[in-house]
């Protein structure tokens, strides 16, 4: 990365303020999110019920 960078120096608001790609927390709370997301997904796949087939017999 080039330079410091201070919290101050921005000015975001709303969901700008927690998701940004110019401070550092920003890019930590959308990696954190993106990685998240995809391990629900995940889980929920792995998890859901497989009492119906996929192909049914006719």
């Amino acid at each position: 990365m080039a330079g410091a960078e201070s919290d101050s120096q921005f000015q975001f608001t709303g969901i700008k303020k927690y998701f940004n790609s110019y401070t550092r927390t920003g890019r930590v709370n959308c990696v954190l999110a993106t990685h998240g997301s995809t391990a629900l997904l995940v889980l929920y796949f792995k998890l859901r019920s497989k009492k119906t087939p996929a192909v049914k017999a006719t």
